[in-house]
């Protein structure tokens, strides 16, 4: 679960990332699944994803899972190891991108994530989260669960956990994410964290030593009359006489209230005359306002991933998550939840702030996107990048919308007004502008709160898009520096989104760090663009300027 912003300025734990390695061998029979276009309003590019029914999709999937022992053979996974299909996308020139999980003697293994790109009658290369090899000698732990269990309740008690429980029974897992892999529990903690966010605690421990070996939060803390977007159209559905909050035309996206509970789906919102809201802020918990907002973000953000990129929903499969919106009472903050698949909104001091801004929802959707295709893992160096990329495609929903009353900006969560001046959350142009965030890579990033080592990436992105140095957008000034006092020119947003979207979606992996990222980004522009391209140059150019090269 990821929340919006950081509740306190030290990570939880730091990760050590591991760069992604590439493996050329040859094979792999290309799927026939080919139903699609590509993303309406954009150019035909070899490298750019085609826009799959979920039935196509489906069936490649099926196709791919199908020859999945094959391909552990051929790119020389060992006997015990076996794939599992997790995602799949198809270029427009052919090339079939299959993401694959992966298991060892039949046990997850955590960091055991891998890519393999097939072109169309080319030759495979493969993107693995780890390159060592996964084997361990035994299989049958040292240190019983219990011990595991106790350890993680301890973690979350130390990390400011209220209420702990064990949300189920420590499973086995191959820890490989770092390091040597080991046999290992992971064990996820339940609760509350200390401002009232949900708590889904990972925590790996050693099953023959009894150590603990890495932790990360899963909750990622990103016609009606809106608080911030002004008059919106919003898809509502009708029954019988009344009228639900529910999008029929984008997946079945609903809308609920949770009338200040902080638990369970809550109540669908519906209403006589299919006018919703009052475009002002209510501490009443029966408001339709921050309703507004939530689906209307919800629409836009659905609309921008099928248009930009073609990709049907969070999952890629056409279906919706869901909105849940008055969440507690003056909770200041809004999260992703992979358990629920849905997002949800507090309402801010005073119950008055509710956080359901357009960026604020593209952002929270999507840590849903990374959820379902890179898996960033949300701590270190990945967990900054897993943040940049719910920053980056929040502004890019932002700037999609074209909506006056909400232009589009640099800017992170500035109509929501958490610091109580105006200011917003993050600034990508110059990040240490909120005081907190890393405007450069350094040695010790990855030590930093995901919501401020995010801040290299937010830099390099509005670098590749609008260049270095001063400029005003949409009104808004900015004056973006560089690590080397080199001068940076931009490409232009649309395509420094393509890139970072096709990275994120075929390059990136668990552990992608921020040299990974570099390499990610550079193979993501080539496959675009070509390698001898104004845009691989500028985006080289751009991690230079953020001290990445």
């Amino acid at each position: 679960m990821t929340p919006l912003y950081a509740r306190r300025r030290t990570a939880l734990a730091a990760a050590t990332a591991v760069v992604a390695g590439a493996l050329l061998t040859t094979g792999l029979a290309t799927g026939t699944a080919t139903a699609g276009s590509a993303p309406a309003g954009t150019p035909a590019l070899g490298g750019a994803p085609v826009l799959l029914s979920a039935a196509a999709r489906t069936s490649l999937i099926q196709e791919q899972q199908a020859t999945a022992a094959d391909t552990a053979d051929a790119i020389g996974l060992g006997a015990q190891e076996k794939l599992i299909v997790k995602d799949v996308v198809r270029d427009v020139d052919g090339t079939v991108h299959t993401r694959y999980e992966r298991t060892y003697a039949g046990l997850p293994v955590l960091g055991g994530d891998l890519v393999v790109h097939q072109p169309a009658g080319g030759a495979r290369t493969v993107t693995k989260a780890v390159r060592t090899a996964v084997a361990v000698p035994s299989v049958t732990p040292k240190v019983g669960a219990a011990k595991a269990e106790a350890q993680a309740l301890a973690a979350a008690g130390k990390a400011g956990v209220e209420r702990t429980e064990a949300g189920s029974a420590p499973r086995k897992v191959i820890w490989a994410a770092e390091g040597t892999p080991v046999l290992a529990y992971e064990t996820v903690v339940g609760g509350l964290q200390e401002d009232g966010t949900p708590n889904e605690l990972h925590v790996v421990t050693d099953a023959t030593t009894g150590e603990k070996l890495h932790e990360w939060q899963a909750v990622h803390t990103g016609t009606g009359r809106s608080l911030y977007s002004g008059t919106v159209t919003l898809g509502t559905y009708k029954s019988g006489s009344t009228y639900q909050l529910y999008d029929t035309a984008r997946g079945g996206h609903k809308t609920y209230n949770l009338a200040r509970s902080t638990s369970g789906t809550g109540t669908l919102f519906t209403d006589a005359d299919d006018t919703w809201g009052t475009g002002t802020a209510s501490s009443s918990s029966s408001d339709q306002t921050a309703a507004v907002d939530a689906a209307y973000g919800a629409q836009i953000t659905w609309d921008f991933y099928k248009n930009a990129f073609g990709r049907n929903g969070i999952r890629n499969d056409g279906r919706a998550a869901y909105s849940r919106v008055h969440y507690g009472s003056n909770y200041v903050n809004a999260f992703w939840q992979d358990s629920c698949f849905c997002m949800t909104y507090g309402d801010g001091t005073g119950n008055v702030n509710p956080l359901t801004s357009l960026d604020v929802a593209g952002h929270e959707m999507s840590h849903g996107v990374t959820a379902n295709t890179a898996g960033l893992r949300y701590s270190g160096e990945s967990g900054g990048l897993n943040e940049a990329t719910s920053d980056i495609f929040g502004t890019g929903a932002e700037f999609y919308a074209a909506n006056s009353a909400d232009a589009g900006d640099y800017l992170i969560g500035e109509k929501i007004d958490i610091n109580g001046d105006g200011s917003p959350l993050r600034y990508m142009d110059k990040p240490s502008k909120d005081g907190a965030s890393r405007d450069y890579w350094s040695s010790n990033l990855g030590s930093v709160d995901v919501h401020y080592s995010s801040g290299p990436a937010n830099h390099f992105f509005f670098l590749l898009s609008e260049g270095s140095g001063a400029r005003t957008v949409n009104g808004v000034s900015y004056n973006s520096p560089t690590y080397d006092g080199s001068t940076v020119t931009g490409i232009g947003r649309a395509k420094a989104l393509q890139i970072w979207y096709k990275a994120l979606t075929t390059y990136f992996t668990s552990t992608t760090n921020y040299k990974a990222a570099r390499t990610g980004t550079l193979s993501a522009a080539s496959a675009l663009y070509g390698s001898g391209s104004a845009e691989y140059k500028a985006v080289d150019a751009a991690w230079k300027a953020v001290n990445v090269s």
